[in-house]
């Protein structure tokens, strides 16, 4: 489950990057059957109506849907087509293809297109079963990813000099020891090295490796610069091939990653759900301490937790600080995020100390942590202005009231547009503060925790209706003092009407019923 936290790096990205470049000149492919489908940089352009024939045409076909715009879209665009260009020039039967999905709303909704991009690898012409191509973002790995999965995935290595040359090679290097090479644990490996083309995988059987190696029992050892630096032993003959893929992909990246441009999309492509968050300036007196200290724990928790850290001096880093709600009196701050439900949990000790940071990741782990909500307190006289001003702590309370329709304006202190706005939000809160029924709200919605989901850029509006205390209704239309009030009509107007007919048909059911008690 993707949350805000990734939306948020796709946001960085989209504002960092700029346009890829547009001077490509399109040439034709000439195919087998039907028309010749045009090719940009020598990757198929795919549409609804050439899908099929780009399938018949390909025994093998990458496929990119993305969206013009997307930030991360443009800066994959380049290294997907040198992948395709040197499969082209291999003279393979291997093709590369893309699908604004901004276009082709068919086939985005047919390979159920959630992120951008995403790619997806189609064997044999075969739509109904694709296979979901993840964290791989430049070309070597684009080329090594498929070649893995047309044809073997590791190196079998049968001597001792052949390993040794294999581990010096590469920075990183992983072999699996199994004393079977076919089933079972190997399977996993197999499967594993299909998934993180960055790293050369090798596999032996051969008792002079196992021997060398001191390697006794199936095992995968991962090597650095020639040396083994972690191993994973195979457990009555299994392996769990999730935890090794994220166990391995966590070597791929520094043990503390700083957030910028470069590494926010590399984080996600480590399959690892929870991220700790260091807050805090670089250039302050007390960094390098605290920085030794958190990068002294990340090592018991690879694997399990992924650590990070915030330069809070960054100005492009603004946005992650007010999604953590990190304010600047709480520097430096320690926070974990749990990426499946979007948790997050702060350090409750102030201190950034080895004992403190230990004891809060393994209480995290151990679901002993208390999740962690921001609020405001409520401010003395918050209900007695025409526009009421909500935080956390009163939000539920107030907005789903079932008597009221709260029309609530969610704004950030720091938006020229929310305040523009302000004086028109205070002229439609005079406007109906003699209404007894309506509430005109605004929080400050980088300072208060408020589950809601569909966000857009500050200021933005909904209407929590009467009647229900789960509705919740985006407001679309213009920011104008008329325009918002005639949407606070028509929906009151709405409910009236629901109301009225519901009523009628519970008048008209309690009618039948004591009619048919009468004749019984």
């Amino acid at each position: 489950m993707r949350t805000r936290w990734f939306l948020l790096f796709l946001g960085f990205i989209s504002w960092s990057l700029g346009a890829v470049d547009g001077s490509i000149s399109p040439t034709e492919k000439k195919s087998k059957k039907g028309k010749p489908i045009k090719e940009e940089d020598n990757v198929l352009v795919l549409k609804k109506s050439n899908f099929d024939q780009a399938l018949n045409e390909s025994k093998f076909l990458l496929v990119e849907f993305y969206i013009a715009l997307s930030g991360p879209s443009q800066s994959l665009a380049a290294e997907f087509a040198k992948a395709a260009e040197q499969f082209k020039n291999e003279a393979v039967d291997i093709r590369f293809g893309k699908v604004d999905v901004a276009d082709q709303k068919d086939l985005k909704k047919e390979f159920n297109i959630q992120e951008y991009p995403t790619l997806k690898f189609f064997v044999d012409g075969d739509r109904k079963k694709p296979i979901d191509c993840k964290g791989v973002r430049d070309a070597a790995s684009f080329v090594t990813w498929v070649k893995r999965r047309i044809g073997s995935s590791s190196v079998l290595i049968n001597s001792t000099e052949q390993a040794k040359a294999f581990i010096a090679s590469e920075d990183l290097a992983v072999i699996g020891f199994f004393k079977r090479l076919q089933g079972g644990a190997a399977e996993v490996f197999y499967d594993s090295a299909r998934e993180v083309p960055e790293l050369p995988f090798g596999v032996t059987a051969s008792k002079e490796v196992f021997a060398n190696f001191g390697v006794r029992e199936d095992m995968v050892i991962i090597f650095q610069k020639g040396k083994p630096i972690h191993n994973e032993a195979s457990e009555e003959g299994k392996l769990n091939k999730v935890e090794l893929i994220r166990l391995i992909k966590t070597f791929t990246m520094d043990l503390v990653i700083e957030y910028n441009l470069e590494t926010s999309v590399k984080i996600f492509d480590v399959p690892v759900e929870s991220h700790i968050v260091l807050f805090m300036p670089k250039n302050s007196d007390a960094f390098n301490e605290a920085y030794e200290n958190y990068s002294s724990v990340a090592p018991e928790f690879r694997g399990k937790i992924m650590f990070i850290l915030v330069d809070t001096d960054e100005t492009r880093n603004g946005r992650v600080i007010e999604y953590f709600r990190v304010t600047e009196v709480e520097v430096p701050a320690v926070q974990i995020l749990n990426l499946t439900n979007d948790a997050r949990y702060k350090m409750p000790a102030e201190e950034v100390s080895p004992e403190n940071l230990r004891t809060f990741c393994q209480n995290y782990l151990e679901g002993k942590a208390k999740q962690h909500w921001s609020s405001e307190e409520i401010q003395e006289g918050w209900d007695k202005k025409p526009v009421k001003v909500l935080v956390a702590k009163n939000f539920d309370k107030v907005a789903f009231n079932k008597k009221n329709h709260v029309f609530v304006m969610f704004h950030a202190p720091w938006s020229h547009n929310c305040q523009k706005l302000f004086p028109v939000w205070e002229e439609l809160g005079k406007m109906y503060e003699s209404r007894k029924n309506v509430v005109i709200a605004k929080v400050d919605y980088t300072a208060n925790e408020i589950l809601l989901i569909n966000l857009e850029r500050y200021p933005f509006f909904r209407l929590f209706p009467a009647g229900s205390t789960t509705e919740v209704i985006p407001y679309k239309g213009e920011y104008t003092l008329d325009a918002f009030a005639k949407f606070l009509e028509e929906q009151i107007e709405a409910r009236k009407k629901d109301s009225s007919k519901a009523k009628k048909e519970k008048s008209v059911e309690e009618e039948l019923n004591t009619a048919q008690k009468e004749e019984l």
